[in-house]
């Protein structure tokens, strides 16, 4: 099972213990708990000085989803593992929700924000907020491990995804370079590909237009993968539906699959290599190849993870992975930096935004409330939402209660951008 972090009074870290150890140390009052996700100790007395087992924080970097996982190679034991769910696609629908408002405040001649993007210069080795959004969250997970753990190397699976093979498994040699448009502009292409016809209903001898198999507004790219040849009354029919929604699934076949994730892990491998290298942590690269051969000769289900367990040379041989229960992690962000909500036409519909605290508590925040009587009579636990008037609203796994008098709640974990669950306890395979 995952351990105990603990740190000492001076809040240098030690080698973890078992969850039953770290029991015993709260009921003895020889610790306190400093934090609960993930759960860390700190002891109130000052213990002789023990030798610390330097730990090796694997990291295994994805688009949507990065595994962590902390091993032992002295004890070839995982000690603590996660699952970072990433919201880059969120900013980036945000930050088009955002363009959207704007422009459509330019376009009516209303009081806007003057355009910036010419007077501006990207500094060397940006990226966009998406992208860095991932980085963000995969660092500074490292720095809070390092602080409750001694940490003293990572490894670093350094994947790089062939983008073009992904698309055509039989691509040799100077294929590569000629492209999938080779000998064609876009529109001969697709007429060619839909031989002459309306992709949806089969017209023929009719003015054509391009539709996006998934539209831009659902995610979809101009990549000629997702073009399709419609006619003028289908592509007015289909609207914001995908193909396979409007009825259309072997259009939707054709549409190659989005290589959006891959090009999100190319484009930061390097990025979050020389971001890691400033730590001052020794640094071990691996491949994803290697990541494979690792976990198959080892007979390792797939998950996040435990990939990341996997990642290196330094793995060990026999290692110790059954009945882990990771910690998934959900980036959630801070709190909304928009100063009004507005509506669909950009004109406001709610109240400038106000204080993000109040009387000590921030929207976020995991209190424990016990209240005596009234209508949210009970012991209530989860994330809160405040209010001015001091009545919050608690909302807990089954239900949100309303009306809750500050007074009955207790700080449990302060909101620190990050959601958590347990995920499921991980088993030996019956059978290899």
């Amino acid at each position: 099972m995952s351990l105990v972090f603990v740190v000492d009074q001076q809040r240098r870290p030690l080698n973890p213990v078992h969850q039953g150890r770290a029991r015993y140390l709260l009921t003895a009052g020889h610790a306190a708990v400093l934090r609960r996700c993930p759960f860390t100790l700190i002891l109130r007395e000052v213990k002789p000085e023990a030798s610390v087992t330097p730990l090796q924080l694997k990291i295994d970097p994805g688009s949507k989803t990065t595994g962590l996982a902390v091993v032992n190679d002295t004890t070839s034991a995982v000690v603590w593992a996660a699952e970072i769910t990433h919201r880059g696609s969120q900013v980036k629908a945000n930050l088009d929700q955002r363009r959207a408002c704007r422009r459509s405040r330019r376009h009516r001649h209303t009081r806007y924000r003057a355009r910036r993007l010419a007077n501006r210069q990207r500094p060397e080795g940006w990226l966009p907020p998406s992208l860095e959004s991932r980085l963000a969250n995969v660092l500074t997970w490292v720095q809070r491990l390092c602080r409750w753990c001694p940490v003293g190397a990572i490894s670093l699976e350094l994947v790089k995804f062939d983008t073009a093979l992904l698309q055509n498994a039989q691509i040799r040699s100077v294929e590569y370079q000629r492209g999938e448009l080779a000998g064609f502009e876009i529109r001969e292409y697709l007429l060619e590909k839909f031989h002459h016809q309306c992709a949806y209903c089969g017209k023929a001898d009719t003015p054509f237009e391009i539709d996006h198999i998934v539209p831009k507004s659902r995610g979809g790219s101009n990549r000629v993968g997702n073009l399709a040849l419609s006619c003028h009354d289908c592509n007015q029919a289909k609207g914001n539906r995908t193909a396979d929604e409007w009825g259309h699934p072997e259009v939707q076949a054709q549409a190659k699959t989005p290589l959006k994730d891959a090009a999100a892990v190319n484009a930061t491998r390097w990025t979050i290599y020389e971001r890691l290298k400033r730590t001052g942590l020794p640094i071990e690269i691996g491949t994803g190849g290697r990541t494979k051969f690792n976990r198959v000769e080892r007979h390792i289900p797939k998950t996040h993870w435990l990939d990341a367990a996997n990642v290196g040379a330094s793995t060990p041989l026999l290692l110790q992975w059954d009945n882990i229960v990771p910690l998934l992690i959900g980036a959630q962000g801070w709190q909304r930096r928009q100063m009004r909500l507005v509506d669909k036409y950009g004109f406001p519909r709610a109240k400038a935004k106000g204080a993000s605290r109040a009387f000590g508590f921030k929207t976020g925040d995991i209190v424990k409330a016990i209240v005596p009587s009234g209508k949210p009579y009970g012991t209530h636990m989860g994330r809160v939402a405040i209010k001015a008037s001091g009545n919050f609203t608690i909302t807990t796994r089954e239900r949100a209660i309303s009306n809750v008098p500050y007074r009955y709640c207790t700080l449990l974990h302060r909101c620190d951008g990050y959601s958590y669950q347990k995920g499921e306890r991980t088993v030996l395979p019956t059978s290899h």
